[in-house]
């Protein structure tokens, strides 16, 4: 640990344990871009990780939905499975696995490769003809009646999933679960109401949703410039969800809500001091909230920040990586093990390479 690194999570009151960040690469199949991935902790043990895969880049028509699975936390992954292919483009893959044992996983999908496509010039024959016949699967309109923002569910572990779920919202690591059954999602409706910030709830584990609240805008600030939100319940019955804010006050940080009435209100966004999004929320065993962040300028890699007191005030910034070649890269996520260490995983695209990959950091707080 360097100087810098010491002085950061003293000033958190925490100390990494000392022994090296294990960072790998876990995902498969290097000739092929993946994307936006979040991890969750099964009830049976397993670490089961989303992304979107089948890409060949950064836009593109080919996303998809795969997950992967881990039985020895993290160590070895097995081979990724498809479990959502649509005819555009499916980007960022969130995954909850729901009291009752639901698996519920979720994405958007998104035309931006058109213009793309439309502006083409001196591409080879082969992949103009590829991304071609994949726009022309649908006519024009029935590309935009395709767009929305989905989810599955597998009530059989993952062996089965069902057809796509309206879910009125999307953001990229998806809804989380609440004490009381319901599940809450914060997110963006994309294609709908002038890409209105709201919340939407399921009271029937994820089969149908409706809107509960919209989430009011800072003085000064336009709602459409809100996006990615996650969400977490703290241990005294508030919930906490974090917005990746891109107006001009903040720019580039991550903002903070807060429901006490289980979300049916919500304070006005606030500044919290993070630099680096989008954010994913956990809470820790020990009733610490941790919020891990893409962190998109120099040193670029991911951070992790913790919160003692229910996530009124956070720590200072925690590396999980830091020797990314440049911005493509974050959506970090981070799981528990049954011993406390943490499991997060992200995207990033590697120097040299047209290719993203995920990666993975084992590492550990103390008490």
């Amino acid at each position: 640990m360097n100087r810098r690194e010491f002085l950061a999570v003293s000033a958190a009151g925490l100390l990494i344990r000392p022994r090296p960040p294990e960072i790998t690469t876990i995902s498969k199949s290097p000739e092929l871009y993946h994307g936006w991935p979040t991890i969750a902790r099964l009830k049976d043990g397993r670490l089961m990780v989303a992304c979107s895969g089948g890409r060949e880049g950064h836009v593109c028509p080919f996303g998809r939905v795969d997950v992967m699975s881990s039985d020895d936390g993290g160590r070895t992954w097995g081979e990724p499975r498809t479990i959502l292919d649509g005819p555009l483009d499916d980007r960022d893959a969130g995954i909850l696995e729901t009291a009752r044992g639901t698996l519920i996983a979720t994405t958007f999908t998104s035309l931006a490769y058109e213009p793309i496509l439309q502006n083409a010039r001196g591409w080879p024959e082969e992949r103009l003809a590829r991304w071609t016949a994949a726009r022309d699967k649908l006519t024009p309109e029935e590309r935009k009646k395709a767009l929305g923002v989905w989810a599955v569910r597998s009530t059989d572990g993952g062996k089965t999933w069902s057809a796509p779920i309206d879910t009125l919202v999307n953001s990229p690591h998806g809804p989380i679960q609440l004490a009381d059954g319901r599940l809450l999602y914060p997110g963006k409706d994309i294609w709908r109401e002038g890409g209105k910030i709201e919340v939407a709830e399921s009271a029937d584990d994820g089969v149908t949703w409706r809107r509960l609240a919209v989430i009011p805008a800072r003085e000064g600030d336009h709602a459409n410039e809100y996006h990615e939100l996650h969400a977490v319940e703290t241990g005294d019955g508030r919930i906490v969800c974090q917005i990746r804010n891109h107006n001009k006050a903040n720019s580039g940080e991550t903002l903070q809500i807060e429901s006490a009435d289980g979300g049916k209100t919500w304070s006005v966004p606030k500044a919290i001091g993070a630099w680096g999004l989008p954010s994913h929320l956990l809470r820790l065993k020990d009733g610490r909230l941790l919020m891990s962040t893409g962190h998109r300028r120099k040193p670029f890699g991911n951070q992790a920040r913790v919160s003692r007191d229910q996530g009124r005030t956070w720590g200072e910034p925690i590396p999980i990586s830091e020797d990314g070649a440049g911005g493509d890269l974050g959506y970090p996520s981070t799981a528990q093990l049954d011993d406390g260490s943490l499991v997060t995983v992200w995207y990033e695209l590697l120097k040299g390479s047209s290719r993203a990959v995920l990666r993975q950091s084992r590492w550990s707080l103390q008490p």
